[in-house]
């Protein structure tokens, strides 16, 4: 299971390196070299009553793999059970079509969940949509022929996020052009150590980086928000998908066609109104920039999650995966197109995994994207994520608010006593203050310590052999009977209880100053305020008039 002990989900098309190709190339995209983003037991029983009683347990046995292997059907779609099954050497071998890697190859520690009062935990899993080529099935569908056997790009990269109490759901989406450090990563297979990027790199190239697990580390690296899973899928998989559930309803305001006169364009020709889409098609919307509102991929990321929404509507009706002949191949076909973490290794990890994110209902569910404003120079075509407003959407991800604007049913984390005096606990203070584009500010470490010692932590100390870069100021512990003490430290310098959070990646408690607390003074305490900030984008799982704009010059 993963670190949340609840075991995922699906993914949609993708980002690119200057001349590389990807989900929006070829025929379906950017041409090449255009555009930078060119048992039953068997058991038996002599007694009629005990053989009637155990026929029953048989029976319900039978019943839940059915349901195990039904849902199989509709993992890849996100969220929902789909419907029917085989058997137990069937169930096994669908088992062995899934391709699994480790969580995370980074260095850097997930620091463990914070439980709300009822001791419940969030759960956050991390989509992602590649583009590899290794399969003749994702070369047809894949486009051009010289990216074959290419190093694979992290096409498409949304987080989801189920609450601590199941009431809501939020995904987050990356922009398949966004700039970032990327942290060292190490290949589980070759051993090949990535060293941590010294500048901005994009986001996609991370999947070539080791695997996912590299994806997974910079997405920590980023927003601090502890990730529990992953799942990964290809090409094949989305047509797969899109087939079995007999089309995705999708609205465009407009007649339009995805293609220009440079044979660019993911070639998506659509009437105006609303068309179920499927196969091929659903791959297209998926992939179009051009002819969606302004040509971008922020307009591309927008259509995706329209498309997902209108997926979750399909699903939860519950009428279309019904035949068994169908689902059977279904469920092949999504097991071999999913990459998951270990934690997610079987079908029945999956499965348990889909009734804890239907228990979120679609109205909801909140679909955004991470606020971002454009680069300069060379990068002016690429987005950095939007200062204040990212970090906003960020935080409130970490402290599991709502996304939607409705009350939150959670409650402050419970303070617990410290266990010692303050004057005997013992406090390292580190230096995490550096940026991607400043340097450290000297001397916030001691300053802190002083303030900690001003308060009575006479213990506080400097740790200079640990000044990696911190987002957010926050408060490690690495185990339970150390919280109290550390939730003392925070308190005494006001920082929320939210940030401070167990983890083994430290031996005592330990006090990162962040970017966020730079400036000399009291700890600037985030904004009381929880709303989703509007560059996010939001879009509502339950929204059925959902339409894309269509972009000038693509209509037809």
């Amino acid at each position: 299971m993963g670190r949340s002990g609840t075991p995922g989900e699906e993914t949609r098309p993708r980002v690119r390196h200057a001349g590389q190709l990807g989900w929006d190339d070829g025929l379906y995209e950017d041409a090449p070299g255009n555009s930078p983003d060119s048992a039953d037991d068997g058991r038996q029983s002599g007694a009629a009553d005990d053989g009637h009683r155990l026929g029953g347990q048989k029976r319900h046995g039978r019943k839940r793999k059915r349901r195990v292997l039904r849902w199989v059907a509709a993992v890849l779609t996100l969220f929902i059970v789909g419907g029917a099954g085989a058997g137990y050497l069937y169930y096994q071998h669908l088992n062995g079509n899934l391709k699994k890697a480790d969580l995370t190859l980074g260095d850097k520690k997930m620091a463990d969940h914070k439980a709300n009062s009822a001791g419940q935990t969030p759960l956050n899993i991390l989509l992602i949509g590649s583009d590899a080529r290794d399969s003749k099935e994702n070369q047809k569908l894949g486009g051009a022929k010289d990216t074959f056997g290419a190093p694979p790009l992290a096409d498409v990269q949304m987080l989801l996020h189920l609450s601590a109490d199941r009431s809501n759901m939020s995904v987050v989406s990356m922009p398949r052009d966004t700039l970032l450090k990327v942290p060292k990563c190490t290949d589980p297979k070759t051993k090949h150590v990535y060293p941590a990027t010294t500048g901005l790199a994009m986001t996609n190239e991370t999947l070539g980086r080791g695997g996912p697990g590299c994806t997974v580390a910079a997405w920590y690296e980023l927003t601090g928000i502890t990730i529990d899973h992953f799942m990964m899928i290809d090409f094949s998989g989305v047509v797969s998908m899109a087939d079995a559930i007999g089309g995705v309803p999708v609205c465009v305001k407009g007649n339009v066609y995805s293609h220009t006169s440079a044979g660019k364009g993911s070639g998506l020709k659509l009437e105006k109104g609303t068309t179920k889409i499927k196969g091929k098609q659903a791959l297209q919307w998926l992939r179009t920039r051009y002819g969606f509102e302004d040509g971008t991929d922020l307009g591309r990321t927008h259509a995706q999650h329209m498309y997902m929404n209108s997926m979750v509507r399909e699903l939860r009706k519950g009428t279309k995966l019904t035949d068994p002949g169908k689902l059977m191949g279904l469920a092949e076909a999504a097991t071999n197109a999913l990459t998951v973490d270990n934690g997610l290794d079987t079908v029945k990890k999956l499965y348990d995994l889909a009734e804890e994110l239907k228990k979120a209902p679609t109205k909801r569910i909140t679909m955004t994207t991470m606020p971002n404003v454009y680069g300069t120079g060379v990068n002016a075509e690429r987005v950095l994520p939007k200062p204040g407003d990212a970090d906003q959407l960020f935080q409130m991800v970490r402290d599991d608010v709502p996304l939607d604007g409705k009350a939150s049913k959670r409650k402050a984390p419970a303070a617990k006593k410290p266990t010692a005096p303050v004057a005997e606990i013992p406090v390292s203070v580190r230096n995490g203050t550096r940026t991607d584009t400043a340097y450290p500010v000297k001397g916030r470490a001691s300053a802190v310590k002083d303030l900690l010692v001003g308060k009575g932590f006479t213990q506080a100390a400097i740790d200079s052999q640990n000044t990696d870069a911190a987002a957010r100021t926050g408060v490690l512990f690495p185990s339970v009977d150390m919280q109290g003490n550390a939730q003392a430290v925070a308190k005494a310098l006001g920082i929320p209880l939210s940030a401070v959070k167990k983890s083994t990646a430290v031996s005592g408690i330990t006090l990162t100053v962040g970017a966020d607390w730079r400036e000399d003074g009291d700890y600037p305490a985030p904004s009381a305020e929880e709303k989703t900030p509007e560059s996010a984008r939001a879009l509502n799982g339950d929204d059925e008039t959902a339409c894309m704009d269509i972009q000038q010059g693509f209509g037809w």
